[in-house]
């Protein structure tokens, strides 16, 4: 079966709504996760750091130039990840559409390639 990202995607206010009501949050979360173990489709799960306490690599220079804080822009910012294992978008879909998320959250959908899928070079004899 295919599998689906299910991307948490947030603002600066956004997460402030989410650390507001924290413990309610969190509970609701981990019945969305025990949910889905019962469903068997659910792979990994993480959410992420402050992005204040990340750095960013950035390769648009000659050098990698690597600068403290979140991305130059908060306006969406990742903040963790579902990885299901579903036989459809649509099925990936209606599980994002139950994930605990407060007004103004998104959460983006995206499938993950199959090794297959991935193009193999013959001189880089599948090494990327």
């Amino acid at each position: 079966m295919p599998k689906y990202l299910l991307i948490m995607r947030g603002t600066d206010e956004t997460n402030a709504a989410m650390m507001a009501n924290l413990d309610e949050m969190m509970d609701t979360t981990r019945r969305f996760i025990e949910d889905m173990m019962k469903a068997e489709v659910l792979v990994a799960a993480e959410g992420l750091d402050d992005p204040g306490q990340g750095v960013v690599v950035d390769f648009s220079g000659e050098a990698p130039m690597v600068t403290d804080g979140p991305y130059g822009e908060t306006r969406e910012l990742f903040g963790g990840y579902f990885l299901l294992d579903v036989a459809t978008k649509q099925e990936a879909v209606e599980w994002a559409k139950r994930v605990p998320a407060v007004r103004g959250s998104k959460i983006e959908v995206r499938r993950v390639a199959e090794a297959d899928e991935v193009p193999q070079g013959s001189e880089s004899n599948g090494q990327i």
